[in-house]
């Protein structure tokens, strides 16, 4: 079932990072194009999968940008809408020491927040093995109708439903805004990727296994069937049934930021979700998709940017 292995909807946008300063001690910034959800789909594409693209940028030079550069890395754009009125979604990104990273955006409107239900190519949720989505989609009014009407229609049509909530806390007008729209994606996904950040955010724990609990109770028998948490430095954790398994986080000594860190540690626990299917995994399978996904996140620290850059699957393999 379904022509494409993994269809995504939501931001496309250009992620300005430090790239040192010029002769005037300006800091010079780099344009690199960014957006969680097509980061997911370049590292599929990488490894050999069928992707498309749901969402919108503006009618203007980096709109255009964008578009060449998610063709170029094999993702479908057909449904990549050019908006005349509004400009295409920029965020401009510090990172500090080890790292860790800053965000400041100009979207207010952006490009992406003003996709309508009507917009979206319902045939491309209609023909995919796995939708994917965040809850940047989920800021403003009608994307956050186009995402939910769009995760019910793939749902419908067979399609499992994957979730990286990817919580930005400037970009929503307020805490239980945002804690609302995690808790739905929660609900109505089979495949959940959270932080620690995340899981501490919406269930008020630090304790990786107390939190993820909490999630499995206010869910019930909705819970996500495959849920993976990514602990930066200190690795990953699958949840799976009864199964409970640790990857242990592959630490560089080249890391110069963590942008798309999670994105293509979200990526290749999709790309195992396609290999084994999401009723095949046992304990050797979830270990062997976390140090997979784990050496996979540890190269793209080592690279600015993510879109353009993700690793190969022989360099994954490499790494691990």
């Amino acid at each position: 079932m379904g022509t494409y292995d993994v269809v995504a909807l939501g931001e496309l946008l250009i992620d300005f990072t430090e790239n040192g300063d010029s002769p005037q001690g300006n800091p010079m910034m780099e344009a690199n194009p960014g957006g969680a959800p097509c980061n997911v789909l370049s590292m599929l594409s990488n490894l050999g999968k069928k992707t498309a693209f749901i969402g919108k940028v503006g009618d203007d030079m980096f709109g255009r940008m964008l578009k060449d550069t998610i063709e170029s890395v094999g993702i479908d754009s057909r449904n990549l809408i050019f908006d005349k009125e509004v400009h295409t979604t920029l965020a401009f990104v510090h990172t500090y020491p080890g790292g860790d990273r800053d965000f400041s955006f100009y979207r207010n409107p952006g490009a992406d927040m003003m996709l309508s239900a009507d917009e979206v190519d319902k045939s491309l949720l209609e023909d995919t093995k796995i939708f994917h989505f965040g809850t940047l989609s989920m800021t403003a009014e009608g994307v956050a109708y186009a995402t939910k009407t769009s995760v019910a229609a793939a749902r419908e049509a067979g399609a499992l439903i994957s979730f990286d909530p990817n919580y930005r806390a400037p970009l929503w007008s307020s805490e239980d805004a945002a804690k609302e729209a995690i808790w739905w994606g929660i609900k109505n996904c089979d495949v959940l990727k959270i932080s620690d950040n995340e899981i501490e955010f919406i269930t008020g724990t630090a304790d990786i296994d107390a939190g993820i609990e909490k999630i499995m109770e206010n869910c019930g028998d909705g819970a996500p069937k495959l849920i993976c948490a990514s602990m930066g430095p200190d690795g990953s954790r699958a949840f799976y049934g009864d199964e409970r398994v640790t990857g242990k986080a592959k630490l560089r000594d080249d890391t110069i930021e963590t942008t798309g860190a999670g994105d293509t540690f979200m990526a290749c626990v999709l790309y195992h979700v396609l290999e084994y299917g999401i009723d095949g995994f046992d304990k050797d399978k979830l270990k062997t998709m976390l140090d997979f996904s784990n050496a996979a996140a540890s190269i793209i620290t080592s690279r600015k940017g993510a879109l353009r850059v993700m690793p190969t699957l022989d360099e994954v393999r490499r790494c691990q």
